[in-house]
């Protein structure tokens, strides 16, 4: 049988597992919940690990679905333990994951879409275009590789304890395919985890946010706002022309949250271009009354896009102005300055300029055969 026709099992959610295994397999619901546990609860790769599966339907399995794992193409090591992850895609995109040690905690930023089609101005990701949207198995996929190498990196007691949809792509923009990752990663059947500890970030796709607002869960919500006034914005998120600024912030006072959960706003300073004291103001009349969060995130610098990274005094005359008006302010510690830590930079590596790549280190030890590891 053709792999074409090979069932993606990684991408479907116990119910759709269900419904597939008695239609595909003739077998039971309880096998489906065993087929389940191994593959979101234990990983598994493929069919033939399954031990209390029957023979004859791991036989079955093996023949009708898809269970191959990403490849990890290329491995950044930052000074600080921040680690960046190319993965290969069945069809050979590359796709983008960062692991983020803080203490004994591990946040992971995984990739919603193969480049995006948002074309924010500041973002490496942008220069790649719009390739596909992933698929929710790609999506999970990179959650399970990811915690498998922090387990190798920072020991094997650490999990991943935060995710975060802020890698390359626009999460509302897969809303399908990530809504379905999101109930495939916090079912207590696979790899229970817990819905306050994952964040979907956005640009802004505001009926996307009303939707997101209806499900039955709740997750964090995170607004990449990045600008105090349309004009700005139109520039930098070009996103803004379609659901200007007025327009993003009424649907965030619609999103509904749960007793002592805020929004969280993610604003990228840009040297001379929204890092004023004028600009922090104006944020502060935006978001004035709001239950939320802001984190300041100075602009990471590729060669792909023509900003600067603002100055120090600035950065804190503009968090000083914000917590002035009574909100909570945080500069968010840049991490991974010595790798190519900005989104999309490591995949869209090939499009910068002759020099400004980061050079590869091969490394001796127990690597995947063609896994290049950069420290």
């Amino acid at each position: 049988m053709s792999d074409v026709a090979k069932t993606k099992l990684r991408g479907l959610t116990l119910p759709e597992l269900e419904a597939w295994v008695q239609s595909a397999l003739g077998a039971k619901r309880f096998h489906a919940q065993q087929i389940f546990r191994w593959i979101h609860a234990t990983g598994a790769t493929s069919a033939e690990g399954m031990t209390d599966v029957a023979k004859e339907l791991r036989a079955r399995l093996a023949e009708v679905a898809d269970l191959e794992p990403l490849a990890t193409d290329l491995i950044q090591v930052s000074a600080d333990g921040t680690r960046k992850i190319r993965f290969k895609t069945h069809d050979g995109r590359f796709i983008e994951s960062v692991l983020i040690p803080e203490g004994d905690k591990v946040t992971q930023c995984i990739s919603s879409q193969v480049g995006c089609a948002l074309d924010c101005t500041f973002c490496a990701t942008a220069s790649l275009g719009f390739g596909r949207n992933l698929g929710a198995d790609e999506i999970v996929e990179q959650v399970y590789r990811g915690a498998a190498l922090a387990r190798e990196a920072y020991g094997e007691d650490r999990r991943i304890t935060n995710l975060v949809f802020m890698g390359m792509g626009e999460p509302l923009h897969n809303y399908d395919h990530v809504v379905r990752a999101v109930r495939i990663l916090t079912d207590q059947r696979g790899m229970n985890f817990s819905s306050r500890r994952v964040t979907v970030s956005t640009a802004g796709m505001v009926p996307q946010i009303a939707k997101l607002g209806r499900e039955d869960f709740q997750v964090n919500l995170a607004i990449s706002l990045n600008a105090s006034d349309d004009k700005t914005r139109d520039v930098v998120m070009p996103i803004n022309k379609k659901w200007p600024i007025a327009e993003l912030i009424g649907a965030i006072k619609k999103f509904p949250l749960q007793r002592r959960r805020f929004v969280m706003f993610e604003y990228v300073l840009l040297g001379g271009v929204n890092d004023s004291v004028e600009d922090a103001v104006r944020v502060a009349r935006l978001l004035k009354g709001m239950p939320c969060k802001i984190n300041l995130l100075p602009w990471n610098p590729h060669p792909l896009a023509p900003y600067q990274r603002p100055e120090r005094d600035k950065v804190v005359a503009f968090q000083r102005a914000l917590m002035d008006r009574g909100f909570a302010v945080y500069i968010r510690k840049t991490r991974g300055d010595d790798i190519d830590a900005a989104c999309g930079q490591l995949a869209a590596r090939e499009l910068m300029p002759a020099g400004s790549e980061r050079p590869a280190l091969e490394l001796s030890g127990r690597r995947p055969a063609g896994l290049r590891v950069v420290a």
